[in-house]
């Protein structure tokens, strides 16, 4: 087996972050593309090139160093990356995972019509380009329905439920009539996610099926392992590989599901990239998910991804004010937290808190659901208390 020790990641923010964590525990050389000498990953990792996500000219530099590239964010310039290996020619430039992935799984739309096409449970949907196929896609739908951009949505960006054809005209012109999607509005009584890892040899992995608890479509919280029956966690391990089989996808991946109270599973989303969903990986599986995304992009084999202890919780700190230096780091807040047995936490370094932004995540493990959760409660009176 091939193995690789200098890799590099595009992106420089908190994903990047634990990435660069894992690397230096597994001897890796990692290079990050970075927007700003704010972000989180660069005082973490071995060199840093300055450059927006989408600046292929400076992935070209980070390429110099590297032997493979991954990403913290999907939202690049396919274009031009294809160019730059068109340009490398024999010398080789792998990015992983591969370009064709991404061209599916960064546009909703690609990814709705990949799961249609392989007969994978996924809302009903219509492309949107249109004045005319917004109305023709809502007539059909009928009210609730979804709204998405098809390109750079996350955490509730670019999305929106819509109640009536009023909310569909003010979204579709909030979001400047880009290309969308409309959907079928799922009824869920539980968001489901999972992290699976496959490697170049067609290997594949699935962490344990978690259950996300949102607050205004960014998650609050991560439950690990889901509470459902073992029939639900198995038909959700199965649609994962379908998925990662069927996209011929190399690296670490998340997956978002709807169960209905029919136990009924349908797909949200797949990030093509570690996943906040995720997170509890570090301290509550043998192997993180970002250790696990270095280990598939420098060759090594696929790590174990047991749980170490029976229920991990992840809450995420998110901002709920505007605030910025010595305001933005609520040590005290931190503090208390960490005080908590069992409890790990996790802080970004951002220099600016807004509402609903990501400043960090905690982890707790325990024996059962209900002291974790409790502990979950407590930890976010503390962070969310004025």
């Amino acid at each position: 087996m091939v193995t690789r020790q200098q890799i590099g990641v595009i992106g420089g923010g908190q994903l990047a972050w634990m990435m660069a964590i894992a690397a230096k525990r597994l001897g890796i050389e990692l290079t990050v593309q970075a927007a700003s000498p704010e972000d989180s990953a660069v005082t973490v990792s071995d060199r840093v090139i300055y450059g927006k996500v989408a600046d292929a000219n400076a992935t070209a530099q980070l390429a110099e160093y590297c032997q493979a590239i991954t990403f913290e964010n999907e939202f690049v310039d396919l274009v031009a990356l294809q160019k730059l290996i068109d340009r490398a020619g024999d010398r080789g430039l792998l990015f992983l995972p591969k370009l064709e992935t991404l061209a599916i799984s960064v546009d909703k739309l690609n990814q709705r019509q990949h799961f249609r096409d392989h007969h994978i449970p996924t809302p009903k949907f219509y492309s949107v380009d249109t004045e005319k196929n917004l109305l023709a896609a809502a007539e059909k739908l009928g009210y609730p329905l979804v709204l998405k951009a098809r390109r750079h949505g996350y955490d509730g960006k670019g999305t929106w439920v819509i109640a009536n054809e009023k909310e569909l005209r003010s979204a579709w012109e909030s979001m400047h009539q880009a290309p969308a999607i409309a959907e079928s509005f799922i009824p869920f009584e539980r968001e489901l996610a999972v992290i699976v890892a496959r490697s170049e040899s067609g290997e594949i992995v699935i962490y344990p099926v978690v259950e996300t608890v949102q607050t205004n479509q960014v998650c609050r919280r991560t439950i690990a392992p889901a509470r459902i029956n073992l029939s639900i966690s198995e038909k959700v391990e199965a649609i994962t590989k379908q998925i990662v089989t069927t996209l011929d996808a190399i690296g670490v991946f998340g997956i978002e599901f709807f169960l209905t109270a029919e136990a009924e599973i349908s797909v949200n989303e797949i990030a093509p990239r570690t996943h906040n969903s995720g997170h509890y990986t570090i301290e509550g599986c043998q192997t993180s998910q970002f250790e696990q995304l270095l280990r598939i992009v420098s060759g090594k084999p696929l790590g174990n991804v047991s749980m170490v202890a029976p229920v991990a919780v992840m809450v995420n700190l998110l901002g709920f004010e505007n605030a910025s230096g010595t305001d933005a780091d609520y040590l005290d807040k931190r503090m208390a937290i960490a005080s908590f047995p069992n409890t790990h936490i996790h802080w970004y370094n951002k220099k600016l808190s807004s509402v609903g932004r990501k400043l960090g995540h905690v982890t707790i493990l325990a024996e059962t659901h209900d002291i974790a959760i409790d502990i979950s409660d407590r930890i976010e009176s503390i962070w969310y208390k004025k």
